[in-house]
C-alpha cells in the first residue's frame, strides 16, 4: 500500500509532524509519496527522511492508495478536489482550527495507521456537485462543499433566476447564492442559515445569501434534479467559487446548470470518531451553553 502526504506548509511545526509520519509508516512497511510542493522545503525534514521520495500532486493522487491530508479544513478540500479526479480515497489530520471536515486529530496518528494497517477503515462516499456554465466556453466547475454565485466586488445585489427540471421556480435579488452538498451544509451554507443535513442524505441545499425578501429561504432539492441559476448584475462580472478556492468571473448575464457529479468523492473512515459525536464536538450542536454558564 502506498500512501501520499498532502500538506499545508504555512502551519507552524508542520514539517515535524511530516517526520513523525514518515518515520512511523516506514517502520510498518508502508510506502510513502510527499507532495512536490514540499519539495522546496524538504530542508526543514528530519535529515532521516529528507531524501524521501516525492511527486506532483495529481501524480501523486494516481500513485497512491490513500491521500492523506494534513492541515485544516482548506487544505483538507484543496486535496479532495485533485483525489476526487482520480477517485482516491483521502484521510484527514487535523492540523487546523476547526477541521470540521478532518478525520482525526495528530494526537491519534498511532491509532489511524494501525487502522489502516489492518483494514478496520470504510470508504464513505460524498456527493460532488458540479457546474456546467451555459453560455460561457469553460471548463466544468466541481464543488465538494458548494459552488457559490456571487456579485463578487459589486457593492450591489444581483438578480437570481433559478429554474428546477425545467420549471421556473423564482427571481429574487441577493447578495448571491450557496448550492451546497450535505458535506458543505456545516460551511458557508450554515452561516446563511441554511440546513445541517447528514452527509448519506442525496441533496442538494440552495441558500440565497442576504436576500431582499423576508419570504425567499433555503430550499433542500433532490440530488437528481437539474438546477439552472440564472445571475444578472450591472457589474462588469459575476463571482462563481468553488469550495472557496476556486474562483472565476464571468460577464453576465450568467447561466450554469447544476448537477451532482456521478463521480463521488471518497473518505477514509476510522472508527475513532462519528458524525455526530463531529457535530456536537466542533459545531456545539444541540449542546446547551447556559447549563455550563449557570453552573459556574
Amino acid at each position: 500500500m502506498t500512501l501520499g502526504i498532502i500538506a499545508n506548509t504555512k502551519k507552524e511545526n508542520v514539517f515535524d509532524i511530516i517526520t513523525g509520519l514518515i518515520k512511523k509508516l516506514s517502520s510498518k512497511g508502508l510506502n510513502y509519496l510527499l507532495d512536490k510542493p514540499l519539495y522546496n522545503q524538504r530542508s526543514s525534514l528530519d535529515a532521516k527522511v529528507s531524501k524521501a521520495k516525492f511527486a506532483a500532486t495529481d501524480t501523486l493522487c494516481k500513485r497512491s492508495d490513500i491521500i492523506i491530508s494534513i492541515g485544516g479544513d482548506g487544505t483538507m478540500l484543496a486535496t479532495a478536489f485533485h483525489a476526487h479526479k482520480f477517485d482516491k480515497p483521502v484521510l484527514g489530520v487535523n492540523f487546523g482550527k476547526l477541521g470540521f471536515l478532518v478525520e482525526v486529530n495528530i494526537n491519534q496518528m498511532d491509532q489511524f495507521i494501525e487502522e489502516i494497517l489492518t483494514g478496520n477503515y470504510i470508504i464513505d462516499e460524498r456527493m460532488v456537485i458540479e457546474g456546467k456554465c451555459l453560455n460561457h466556453k469553460v471548463e466544468k466547475l466541481y464543488g465538494i462543499n458548494d459552488i457559490v454565485i456571487e456579485k463578487g466586488g459589486w457593492p450591489k445585489m444581483i438578480e437570481l433566476s433559478l429554474t428546477v427540471d425545467d420549471e421556473y421556480v423564482t427571481t429574487f435579488a441577493a447578495d448571491g447564492l450557496i448550492i451546497s452538498t450535505p458535506t458543505g451544509s456545516t460551511g458557508y451554507s450554515i452561516s446563511s442559515g441554511g440546513p445541517i443535513v447528514s452527509p448519506k442524505a442525496d441533496v442538494i441545499t440552495l441558500s440565497p445569501i442576504s436576500p431582499h425578501s423576508l419570504t425567499v429561504r433555503p430550499i433542500v432539492l433532490p440530488g437528481s434534479q437539474k438546477i439552472i441559476v440564472e445571475a444578472s448584475s450591472l457589474h462588469s462580472s459575476v463571482q462563481v467559487s468553488c469550495d472557496g478556492q476556486r474562483v472565476f468571473l464571468f460577464p453576465p448575464p450568467l447561466k450554469i446548470k447544476i448537477t451532482k457529479s456521478e463521480r463521488p468523492l471518497k473518505l477514509v473512515h476510522t472508527s475513532l470518531t462519528t458524525y455526530f459525536e463531529t457535530l456536537r464536538n466542533k459545531l456545539m450542536w444541540g449542546i446547551d451553553l447556559r447549563k455550563n454558564f449557570l453552573d459556574k
